[in-house]
């Protein structure tokens, strides 16, 4: 097994701006494997809040053996965005070995096209408005919020959109009171899920809570030792492989979730198709799918995902898996 690790930057068409912060270029690392000459590729992307940088995934990777196979991947690195990569990339090689789509491999259906949400970046209410007047035509918008003055943009955006379906995210942005002020206007304007309204440290709030408008688990939940700790705070859980570790914990942490009664919703950090390519097919069937990164993107792949009004298709061989 060689694996090689490369750093890529694409540019954001426009700047990208959540509770935490604002972005103009989207870093990954895309990973090769190369397993008897058959080569494989999977991305990730580190996330500050967990601590993660280029080169600290980098050194992850690098500390693995020459050996292995995807199985025991699982126990030799955390879930994170390094084992994500990785595993992704063995589940390519695999697939091209056997003459085979990853899916049959997993045992999965054929997966067909989603709609995903397009995301609007944190903004003042007036450049809300107008980001969600350019794309009302799109069938689900995710809002980016979490700040004490939510409830103008909010407005603003339902102004903008107001035949679209609407989903929040706020970054762990607000705490008890403010979610609860502004919990029964989400259901006036139509709102269909909110995601992480308080910080996961802080979210024991939830238990005493009503919940109007379905809550979903982002920061709070990692994989399925996520699980335990959700119980009674959250009706949805958004699985994304970068948190996962990649797509053999999703399916697993997917087939738990359901099992246990909870929504799926299925997200994406800020990167290529290549990214969002293994995601996809965790996507069949959620309640909700979040994987709009590379329309959010100054350039992609060479082989890029297909995007359409039937959603986000799958991968094309040539790209992945």
């Amino acid at each position: 097994m060689k694996l090689t690790i490369n750093e890529d930057v694409f540019r954001i068409s426009e700047p990208f701006t959540i509770s935490r912060g604002s972005r103009i270029e989207a870093h990954v690392l895309t990973v090769e494997a190369i397993l008897n000459d058959v080569k494989g590729f999977g991305e990730s992307v580190p996330y500050a809040r967990y601590g993660e940088t280029l080169q600290s995934v980098k050194a992850q990777i690098e500390t693995l053996p020459e050996t292995f196979t995807r199985n025991e991947l699982q126990d030799l690195l955390p879930a994170g965005a390094a084992r994500n990569a990785v595993d992704c990339a063995l589940w390519d090689v695999e697939a091209k070995k056997a003459g085979k789509r990853v899916w049959d491999l997993a045992g999965l259906a054929l997966p067909i096209p989603v709609i995903t949400a397009f995301t609007l970046s944190l903004d003042t209410p007036e450049k809300m408005r107008a980001q969600a007047q350019k794309n009302c035509f799109r069938p689900l918008l995710k809002i980016k919020l979490g700040t004490p003055d939510d409830m103008p943009r909010l407005e603003a955006i339902r102004q903008g959109a107001p035949s679209s379906d609407i989903i929040v995210d706020a970054n762990e942005g607000w705490n008890a009171k403010i979610y609860a002020d502004l919990a029964p206007h989400l259901l006036r304007l139509g709102v269909k899920l909110v995601e992480q309204p308080l910080p996961a440290e802080n979210d024991e709030a939830l238990l005493e809570m009503a919940r109007p408008v379905p809550v979903c688990a982002d920061e709070s939940c990692h994989d399925r030792k996520s699980l335990s700790k959700l119980t009674s705070k959250y009706d949805v859980v958004n699985i994304k492989l970068d948190k996962t570790g990649g797509l053999s914990e999703a399916i697993l942490l997917r087939d738990e979730a359901i099992r246990l009664g909870y929504g799926i919703m299925v997200g994406c950090m800020l990167g290529s198709s290549l990214s969002m390519a293994p995601a996809t097919l965790i996507a069949q069937g959620a309640m909700i799918t979040d994987l709009d990164g590379p329309l959010l993107l100054a350039e992609d792949r060479n082989i890029p995902l297909i995007y359409d009004e039937q959603g986000i298709h799958p991968p094309k061989a040539s790209l992945w898996g």
